[in-house]
């Protein structure tokens, strides 16, 4: 960091990230922060999804959300309520209901889901802002990975499910003769689904209609972006 911070310490936050927090205490024109870091990819279960057709219907999970009182699931329910920008809506409910019969696995309903957003809504970069509300997001069709990643979690905290927000990476350069993945070169969001006892966490990523592989690199989570944001402070002082 440049200027050099007065202060500075290091914890993890309410949803276990890392986080970095710094004080600077004198005049400065810039300020300026560049993180160099060497990661190690190794490959996702994810990638092969059939060992998800098994997981339970997703009904009994919404059932189980409410009723178990074990750790983990008690970690999960804090994932099924309204948060600053992703409200529960009826109409993220209808637009989820295609995909969630009776008794289909939790797997099986989210997946679709991945896919219909994917197909249904147009990638536009310069169609939104983070303050775009949800719903404005569902009825136009258009926005980015993190509109996506919210409305994919919207639907399914409004059904009753529990969703939360990822942050990180694709890896840029994709294998010869393969497409790029839609927010390469950017940071990028996706979609974490509790689906139940057996399987837990499984990450769908809506901007791409595809499990995480060994291309992603998770950096947080939290229940939707505000909790995740790169760069977060205060500044106290005039000038331009």
């Amino acid at each position: 960091m440049t200027p050099t911070p007065n202060e500075w310490s290091e914890r993890l936050d309410f949803f276990g990230n890392a986080v970095s927090s710094i004080a600077l205490l004198v005049p400065h024109p810039s300020l300026t922060i560049q993180l160099d870091a060497t990661v190690a990819l190794y490959s996702r279960a994810t990638a092969q999804h059939i060992e998800y057709r098994d997981t339970e219907g997703w009904q009994h999970v919404q059932r189980q959300l409410q009723t178990q009182r074990q750790a983990n699931w008690l970690e999960a329910l804090q994932y099924t309520f309204a948060s600053p920008h992703i409200p529960l809506a009826a109409a993220l409910a209808d637009y989820a209901q295609a995909s969630f019969p009776s008794h289909r696995s939790v797997f099986a309903a989210s997946y679709e889901l991945m896919q219909r957003i994917q197909r249904d809504f147009e990638f536009d970069s310069k169609a939104t802002q983070i303050s775009t509300p949800l719903m404005s997001v569902l009825f136009g069709r258009r926005g980015v990975c993190q509109d996506f990643a919210h409305v994919m979690i919207g639907c399914l905290r409004s059904l009753g499910l529990a969703a939360r927000y990822v942050s990180g990476y694709i890896l840029t350069a994709p294998p010869p003769g393969q497409a790029r993945l839609i927010g390469a070169d950017a940071s990028h969001a996706w979609v974490s689904v509790f689906c139940g006892d057996k399987f837990g966490w499984v990450d769908f990523d809506p901007t791409n209609a595809c499990l995480l592989h060994d291309k992603h690199i998770t950096l947080a989570w939290g229940r939707d972006f505000s909790d995740v944001t790169p760069i977060r402070g205060v500044v106290l002082g005039g000038g331009e």
